[in-house]
């Protein structure tokens, strides 16, 4: 998600504008400068044991059945209209190609989800949605009026409906935003409909604030907060709720932000200030270490994120 001049309920953030050139992002990965490799942060609660946030157990299957391959990538869009496939356990961005969808003349985009097909649908900060070939970045109308429910920019993810279905549902993370107005809170849309429908508020401290989602193929879906320090925390799809709030421990969403959740760990790409994104990851499958694992991704700002419900749920063997 890219910020414009976006209010929540505790801060202000100021439009920043996209910096660096893309590339294919194959080669090595530098490090930044001063950087001697990743840097970890312990778990605030060294003492527990087992997963953060469970997300299957050891007899869950790693290679779900009815995918391809592609559609256990995760994809993420950036500032700069490029669209790259990653590989988590390789830490590798590899680039697709450039985004050419009939948005609005200023429009850009802001948050991504990718479907169990491996289809990218992409929300532009004007409010519209589009779906995106992952095999060469293609764009295609959906028809979808923004708006809707005053959600105009969100965040947004696929979740199953239940734990190894098929089937599974589009929610969305509104933006309250000071130029455009809009609700924050979760929503979700019908494909066949392209409504948009507005479920409840966050709770507690996390109400009104702005969110990304990621989703996962057992029915789980997580928002990234952006209070500051960001916060983690699992959604309630019925109701809206919040529970189970981590405190992030230095990771601030910046201006340009998304997460995923691959492989029983949740993966966060932040930048600040015109930057280039940095990705750092949380070892919820382990000791619930944070760890910057990429200081640098290459010369692109990440503003969208999305992995199938056909992804892995606990750590490839």
């Amino acid at each position: 998600m890219r910020f414009g001049k976006a209010i929540t309920a505790s801060f202000l953030v100021c439009a920043i504008g996209a910096c660096g050139a893309s590339r294919d992002a194959t080669e090595p990965f530098p490090e930044g400068p001063g950087d001697g490799g990743p840097t970890t942060t312990p778990t605030s609660n060294p003492g527990d044991s087992g997963p953060l946030f469970p997300t299957g157990d050891a007899t869950t299957p790693t290679t779900p059945t009815g995918c391809s391959d592609a559609a256990k990538l995760v994809y993420v869009v950036s500032a700069e209209n490029d669209l790259y496939s990653f590989k988590p356990d390789g830490l590798v961005f590899s680039k697709i190609g450039r985004l050419n969808c009939a948005a609005g003349a200023l429009a850009s985009p802001n948050s991504m989800a990718v479907d169990r097909s491996g289809t990218a649908w992409v929300n532009f900060s004007d409010g519209t949605l589009f779906k995106v070939s992952t095999k060469d970045a293609t764009c295609q109308s959906t028809g979808f009026q923004p708006n809707q429910s005053q959600f105009v920019k969100f965040g947004m993810a696929f979740s199953s409906n239940a734990a190894g279905s098929n089937d599974e549902t589009l929610y969305v993370a509104g933006l309250s935003d000071l130029l455009a107005g809009g609700r924050a809170g979760l929503g979700k849309i019908d494909l066949a409909s392209m409504k948009l429908t507005f479920i409840g508020d966050y709770s507690g401290t996390l109400r009104g604030q702005g969110a990304e989602l990621t989703g996962t193929g057992d029915a789980k879906l997580f928002g990234f907060y952006t209070t500051e320090p960001a916060t983690l925390a699992t959604l309630d799809k019925a109701t809206g709720a919040t529970s189970d709030n981590k405190s992030l421990t230095g990771v601030r969403t910046g201006d340009a932000w998304a997460f995923s959740f691959w492989g029983g760990d949740f993966w966060f790409y932040t930048a600040t200030g015109g930057q280039e994104s940095r990705v750092t990851r949380l070892r919820s499958s382990g000791d619930g270490s944070i760890t910057v694992v990429m200081p640098q991704v290459g010369g692109f700002r990440i503003v969208g994120a999305g992995v199938s419900t056909c992804a892995p749920t606990v750590p490839p063997r």
